[in-house]
């Protein structure tokens, strides 16, 4: 088995991608139809949980899924979790900037975050969960994300999944690699599957 990337490698590797990650219109380029995705998840969260008054955004690189929650839910209190330090002051920058509320950082791992239970609204944890690796991980991130949910509150998660029949798995994967192809060519097709291969341990639906 392929050893994977630790924490450390992956904060390391996002500390240097704040400006691509910054790129509110486009999303994370590199996930297929990236700022669609964004924009229903965000509606939906503040449909369904229209009182919302704090939020917590795990993962939240430079701040895009909590700018586009605010433009439906505005002056939340803001929770900003992210391994990278230089992710998280671009999001507190532009985060503070759309909110009158309370914002705040967190430079952790969820897993270890120092966090209060029943507390919030709403979770977003937008392409971050495939970085669990084996379903210990899964199980025991799963539970705290729970618990850091107010009675009546909604997790939101967009991620990577892995298909468990095969067929789909090779079909999916094709597809995706025509559209990294499209974006940068056989290179960039290449960068980053080798990266997902190294980095990343994403399950499926059903899981």
């Amino acid at each position: 088995m392929m050893k994977k990337s630790t924490v450390e490698d992956i904060r390391k590797r996002f500390d240097g991608d704040v400006e691509r990650f910054s790129q509110l219109e486009t999303g994370q380029q590199a996930v297929i139809d990236a700022p669609l995705m964004m924009e229903l998840i965000t509606e939906a969260a503040s449909k369904s949980t229209p009182k919302a008054k704090r939020i917590l955004d795990i993962g939240c690189g430079a701040g895009n899924q909590t700018l586009k929650l605010l433009s439906g839910l505005p002056n939340l209190n803001c929770d900003l979790l992210d391994l990278s330090g230089p992710m998280l002051k671009r999001a507190y920058e532009r985060v503070s900037n759309q909110t009158n509320g309370l914002v705040r950082t967190f430079q952790t791992d969820i897993r270890h975050a120092d966090l209060q239970y029943d507390a919030y609204d709403i979770l977003l944890a937008g392409a971050v969960l495939h970085h669990l690796r084996d379903d210990e991980d899964w199980l025991r991130t799963f539970t705290k994300l729970f618990s850091l949910l107010k009675p009546g509150g909604s997790l939101w998660i967009s991620d990577m999944v892995h298909h468990d029949d095969p067929a789909i798995q090779e079909l999916m994967w094709n597809r995706y690699g025509k559209y990294l192809t499209t974006l940068g060519g056989e290179d960039y097709k290449e960068k980053v599957f080798s990266y997902i291969a190294i980095e990343d341990s994403p399950r499926s639906l059903t899981y």
